[in-house]
C-alpha cells in the first residue's frame, strides 16, 4: 500500500487554483466553473484514459451534499469472462481501509470505551514486545499516535510473509509481527507512515471493545450507512461482482489476476489497514458521512479526523485516517489513496463545500494522472457550489 502519490496531490492542492491539471485540464480555466462543466470534463478524461489503457476498468463517483451527483464505470471488470464493469462492481480499496479503522476508533472514543491519549498497552500488552531502537524514549504508544502515524513504527514488520495467510488468522499475524517491528523514533515527535501500526491499532480497538474487529466495522459502519456491498471477506454469490485485480507480472510485464485472487482469502495482517472490498457508491456514502450530521459520529470527532495531527507543517499533514490539506481560503481537502495487488483507489473531499470524488480501478499501475484529475475535479466542484 503506497502513499507517495497522495503526497504529490497534497502538493498540487497547495498551488494556485487550476495548476493541478498540468497534463490534463477537465476543469476550464475559469474562476466560476459550473457543476456540469466539472462533471462533463471528468467524464471525458476518464473515458480518454480508458481508451489509452484498456487493462481492466474504472468506477468513478462524484458526490455533492448527501447525494451522488454522477457515477459511471468504464471497461471490463473481467477481461477473460467479458464482464463489463458497472457502478455496482466491487473493488478492493487498499489503504483507504485505514479511514474506516480511524472512524471506528473515534466511535469508540465517543462511546467512552477508549481515550485517544491512553496507552495502547492497556488493551494490547503485547505491544511492549516492539523492538525499540537504542537511545530513543521508550514511552508508551497511544491510540492517537498509532492513528496519526507518529508512533515511531517502521512501515512494515520484519516477519516473513506477514502479509500472507488466511484472513481468519490476521490477529495472530499482527501479534507475531510485533516483536519483528522496530520503533525508530520517539512516539509523537514526527510522522512516518506505518501499515503495521494500523494493523496493531485495529487489534487494540477490538480488544478494547471485546468484539471482533471485522464485526465492529460491519455493525458500526457498514450497516448503519447502508453499505450493503462492502466487506472484508467476499460473500458467496458475489464472485462475479468483484472486479478481477490485474497485477503486472514483473517478468513478462503482462497483467494477470492470479496474485490478486490469492489475496481474496489471504491477506495476512493487512485487514485494518488494507482489507476492504466495496463499490464506489458505498464508499461515497461513507465519505459523505464525514461531513454530514447523523446519529453516527458527532461533528467534533469528525472534525478531529480532518484536523492535522502531525507536527511540523500547518498546511499539510495527516489527521486520523486522512491526509489533510489546509487551503489558503480556509477550507480543507481530506482524502486517502490505496494500492494493493491488482487494485488502486483514490478519494478526496472538501468538507466545507460538501463535495468529493472517487476513482477505483482493478489495476495497480498507471493511475497517477487520474489522481491528479480527481484533485482538480474536487477543487472545481468546491468553487462551483460556492458561487
Amino acid at each position: 500500500m503506497r502513499t507517495s502519490s497522495f503526497s504529490v496531490i497534497i502538493g498540487l492542492l497547495l498551488l494556485p487554483c487550476c495548476h493541478s491539471a498540468k497534463k490534463s485540464e477537465p476543469v476550464p480555466h475559469s474562476d466560476t466553473p459550473t457543476i456540469q462543466t466539472v462533471i462533463d470534463g471528468f467524464d471525458k478524461q476518464l473515458k480518454e484514459e480508458h481508451l489509452r489503457d484498456t487493462v481492466g476498468s474504472f468506477s468513478a463517483t462524484i458526490f455533492i451534499g448527501n447525494k451522488i451527483a454522477w457515477s459511471r464505470a468504464f471497461g471490463k471488470a473481467d477481461n477473460e469472462k467479458g464482464i463489463d464493469a458497472s457502478v455496482s462492481t466491487v473493488y478492493r480499496i487498499g489503504s483507504i481501509s485505514k479511514t474506516f479503522t480511524a472512524y471506528l476508533m473515534m466511535l469508540l472514543v465517543q462511546d467512552g470505551t477508549i481515550r485517544l491519549d491512553e496507552s495502547v498497552a492497556k488493551y494490547l500488552p503485547e505491544i511492549k514486545r516492539l523492538k525499540w531502537k537504542a537511545g530513543i524514549d521508550s514511552s508508551d504508544i497511544t491510540f492517537r499516535e498509532l492513528a496519526n502515524h507518529t508512533g515511531g513504527l517502521e512501515r512494515e514488520p520484519g516477519l516473513w510473509k506477514a502479509a500472507a495467510g488466511p484472513i481468519s488468522d490476521w490477529e495472530n499475524k499482527v501479534l507475531n509481527s510485533i516483536p519483528t517491528t522496530e520503533v525508530t523514533f520517539s512516539p509523537g515527535t514526527k510522522f512516518s507512515y506505518s501499515n503495521i501500526g494500523y494493523g496493531i491499532l485495529g487489534l487494540a480497538l477490538s480488544r478494547a471493545a471485546h468484539k471482533p474487529f471485522m464485526e465492529l466495522v460491519e455493525n458500526r459502519i457498514f450497516k448503519p450507512l447502508d453499505m450493503n456491498s462492502s466487506f472484508y471477506m467476499i460473500p458467496a454469490g458475489y464472485e462475479d461482482r468483484v472486479a478481477v485485480g490485474y497485477h503486472r507480472n514483473s517478468l513478462s510485464w503482462k497483467p494477470d489476476g492470479k496474485i490478486a485472487t490469492t489475496e481474496y482469502a489471504g491477506r495476512g495482517y493487512k485487514v485494518p489497514n488494507g482489507g476492504i472490498y466495496t463499490t464506489a457508491g458505498d464508499l461515497a456514502r461513507f465519505i459523505m458521512a464525514q461531513y454530514s450530521d447523523s446519529n453516527q459520529l458527532a461533528k467534533k470527532y469528525r472534525e478531529m479526523m480532518q484536523t492535522i495531527q502531525t507536527p511540523g507543517d500547518e498546511k499539510r499533514g495527516y489527521g486520523f485516517g486522512l491526509f489533510v490539506v489546509n487551503a489558503d481560503d480556509g477550507s480543507k481537502f481530506a482524502g486517502h489513496d490505496g494500492s494493493v495487488a491488482g487494485y488502486t483507489a483514490f478519494m478526496l473531499f472538501n468538507a466545507r463545500s460538501k463535495v468529493g470524488a472517487i476513482v477505483m480501478r482493478d489495476c495497480d499501475y498507471g493511475v497517477e494522472r487520474i489522481e491528479g484529475e480527481v484533485a482538480t475535479v474536487v477543487e472545481g466542484l468546491a468553487k462551483a457550489v460556492g458561487k
